[in-house]
């Protein structure tokens, strides 16, 4: 038996315990901290009125958690596409240990995913800047 670990396996092993912890932390911060504070508002958009790479974020991510996929992809679409990338690599490894890599192989990791997850920061944040600048239209 190969005892020594890929980088794969490694990613599994962080995967399920931000798993364990994002249950636990989620339910947390829904049920005890959220109803007794307020979330503050984006510096960069109260101060200059510009939206960050990442405003939205925290949208997205409540809307996808409520199922609303489209609505979480116009808020700040690299929530989906993290969620989908994380949930097929651990889907697939899942698969592949239980089944001893028979009949299935657990998703490699590539650096593109995350030159893709740049490009979909950079875009949004371009286009909802452009949006609220030309049309007024907020996000």
């Amino acid at each position: 038996m190969n005892s020594k670990r890929t980088l794969e396996d490694n990613l599994f092993i962080l995967g399920s315990i931000f798993l364990g912890i994002s249950i636990v932390a989620g339910a947390l911060f829904t049920y005890v901290l959220l109803p007794h504070i307020s979330l503050p508002d984006c510096v960069l958009y109260t101060y200059f009125g510009l939206y960050c790479p990442g405003c939205g974020g925290t949208r997205a991510v409540i809307s996808l958690l409520h199922g609303h996929l489209f609505t979480s992809l116009w808020q700040h679409p690299l929530v989906p596409y993290s969620a989908f990338l994380y949930g097929a690599f651990m889907v697939t490894h899942a698969l592949a240990r239980l089944t001893h890599n028979r009949y299935f192989h657990g998703l490699k990791f590539r650096n593109w995913y995350l030159y893709v997850a740049i490009g979909i920061v950079g875009v949004n944040w371009i286009l909802k800047n452009i949006l609220l600048l030309c049309w007024g239209i907020e996000i």
